[in-house]
């Protein structure tokens, strides 16, 4: 897929998930369920983020980056300074969160684990469709 292409792509789904995580940050009752939809679209936004900046990389490299990312993020809490940062400044919590939490770690990797996937099979369902018949597939030689 171009990288224009691929960059516009995530650029929307950033736009659609930055909007999915503050409706479960602000609208949904605190659960476990909500947290953990909320850990899940904060790894999916920062690895559409680096595809926005980054358009040429690989989705393998993308989700260790943006698994990588979140894991940091998240052992980052347990130094009490994100939480800190937020009583200062509300806005932070939304970026650097406020507590550790062991199953965080875990909800991310699986997050960029399927970001990659989902970002591997849409490219290639998209080089498919943009092929001419006939055409050998990119990459090829006839």
């Amino acid at each position: 897929m171009p990288p224009t292409r691929r960059r516009l792509i995530a650029l929307l789904a950033l736009a659609v998930v930055v909007a999915a995580g503050l409706v479960v940050h602000l609208v949904l009752p605190s659960s476990d369920a909500a947290d953990i939809a909320g850990d899940a679209l904060y790894s999916v936004a920062v690895y559409a983020g680096l595809v926005v900046v980054f358009p040429r990389l690989r989705p393998l490299v993308v989700a260790l980056v943006a698994g990588g990312w979140s894991v940091a993020v998240e052992l980052f809490q347990a130094t009490g300074v994100p939480a800190d940062l937020a009583e200062r400044f509300r806005p932070v919590a939304l970026v650097l969160g406020t507590g550790f939490d062991a199953r965080d770690l875990v909800v991310y990797a699986c997050a960029a684990v399927v970001a990659g996937l989902t970002d591997a099979v849409t490219g290639r369902a998209l080089r498919r469709e943009t092929r001419r018949p006939g055409a050998p597939p990119q990459g090829r030689s006839a």
